[in-house]
């Protein structure tokens, strides 16, 4: 996210006093981190998750995310093997992590649309207390029907109601934390609740929510504290803050009532060179041989485990079906017209000479690097959030040990020089970390 010399429209005023907001989302599937690697630590360790919460409550970091999945994803059939899995359930986790730290916000992700919302409030609730008001919720939907298939219901919720569902279960959720009794019915939910749990430090959990299309949007400006944008080009950036500003005011509630924190993956060195060379590792490393073959797989339909992934893309026909969702990692846009998009790297692949993981690394989603030496990378942070295009950062780390120790013991101190960073925690609660209005879970609770 290159930083601008004109003063851009955010809607909001410059601040000269901006302090960045930051947190560490693990979410521990997919190519974003290099499990593999030799010197991490067992991703699904206690020890390890133990280990990455003190280290950032050392680095005064406002909270630390993880991830959630109802199901592990599969490639044609069988278990997605590149995938870690086997992690507990993220509310549990963050449970026994409020034990070990004491200021560090813990953040679970969980999912409106499969779960039973009453019973998801009262867990969220029960974490908020344990950990003296340092919990949050961060609201994901699910559209697809292999996740569905888990769950008594099964099924697929059509696209468009992901975020009516999730509208629903949130507004349930805070009517049960304000003390209120819930009733709720609708085609989509039906509940009927009293609240058997005490309110927090913080009143309630603090809302987290990532979501780009206009129903995310609007579930993010009417209800959320927190917003991951997706957004990290600058001109992006700048347009998704405006937006998300509008529709804040345009449900009665303070423009920059929500922290935007896009999602980046932080790469540092000590030297420019040493930054490339690091985003190159990591690039090869996060697309390897193995990750390369099952991804064609699941646009070929078919085994490719006898192709060489630094050979020539394969030279068989794949399957007429349309993409299926059982990996969870293709939207609804890409669902179709694979036939297409397999002539087009064909293509490209012949016009550059690429071999299956090269092909993979060109057309894979460019990852959200910020890379660079502490001091470029400062610079850069300080400039965004006092033009008030974020409002921080949620990193996620390529590495659990080396990632996380560079972010604590080099960037943090890059900040602090800047004055954009605190130099120790002032508040107890999450909410207080974030420079929320700590009067609103109060007035929730009178309404």
């Amino acid at each position: 996210m290159a930083t601008n010399d004109r003063r851009p429209d955010t809607g909001a005023p410059y601040d000269e006093n901006a302090q960045i907001h930051l947190g560490v989302f693990y979410p521990g599937i997919g190519a974003q981190t290099v499990w593999e690697d030799e010197g991490a630590p067992d991703q699904v360790a206690t020890d390890t998750f133990v280990e990455v919460a003190r280290t950032l409550e050392r680095g005064l970091f406002d909270a630390f995310f993880l991830g959630d999945g109802q199901r592990v994803r599969e490639n044609r059939g069988a278990i997605l093997s590149t995938d870690i899995a086997g992690r507990p359930d993220a509310i549990t986790q963050l449970s026994a992590l409020a034990g070990v730290t004491e200021r560090i916000g813990l953040v679970a992700t969980q999912n409106t649309t499969y779960s039973l919302p009453v019973e998801l409030a009262r867990r969220l609730a029960s974490l908020d207390v344990l950990s003296d008001g340092r919990a949050g919720w961060n609201i994901v939907t699910t559209d697809n029907a292999w996740t569905g298939a888990n769950f008594r219901r099964g099924g697929w919720l059509e696209h468009e109601r992901r975020y009516e569902r999730a509208t629903q279960v949130v507004e349930l959720a805070k009517e049960y934390w304000a003390g209120k009794t819930v009733e709720k019915d609708t085609d989509l939910l039906k509940a009927v609740a009293r609240p058997t749990v005490r309110s927090s430090a913080q009143g309630r959990p603090v809302l987290f929510q990532a979501g780009d299309s206009s129903g995310g949007r609007n579930l993010a400006a009417a209800h959320a504290d927190v917003v991951f944008s997706a957004n990290h080009a600058y001109d992006d950036a700048v347009a998704y803050a405006r937006d998300l500003r509008a529709r804040s005011a345009s449900f009665g509630r303070a423009a920059d009532a929500v922290k935007i924190l896009p999602g980046v993956t932080v790469v540092l060195g000590d030297t420019p060179a040493e930054a490339e060379e690091k985003v190159q590792w990591l690039r090869s490393n996060a697309h390897n041989g193995v990750r390369a073959i099952a991804y064609l797989e699941h646009y070929w339909g078919k085994d490719l485990s006898s192709y060489d992934p630094e050979g020539p893309l394969p030279d068989i026909e794949p399957t007429e079906e349309e993409l299926d969702p059982s990996r969870g990692t293709i939207s609804i846009a890409a669902r179709s017209g694979k036939l297409e998009q397999i002539a087009q790297w064909r293509a490209l692949a012949a016009d550059k000479g690429l071999s299956i993981r090269e092909l993979v690394l060109e057309v894979s989603p460019a990852s959200r690097f910020h890379s660079g030496t502490p001091g470029e990378v400062a610079d850069r942070w300080a400039d965004l959030v006092r033009n008030r295009v974020v409002d921080g950062f949620n990193i996620n780390p390529y590495h659990l040990r080396d990632s996380i120790g560079d972010l604590v013991d080099k960037l943090v101190p890059a900040l602090q020089e800047r004055g954009v960073y605190r130099t120790e925690y002032t508040s107890t609660t999450l909410r207080g970390h974030l420079g929320l209005d700590d009067d609103t879970a109060a007035q929730e609770k009178a309404s």
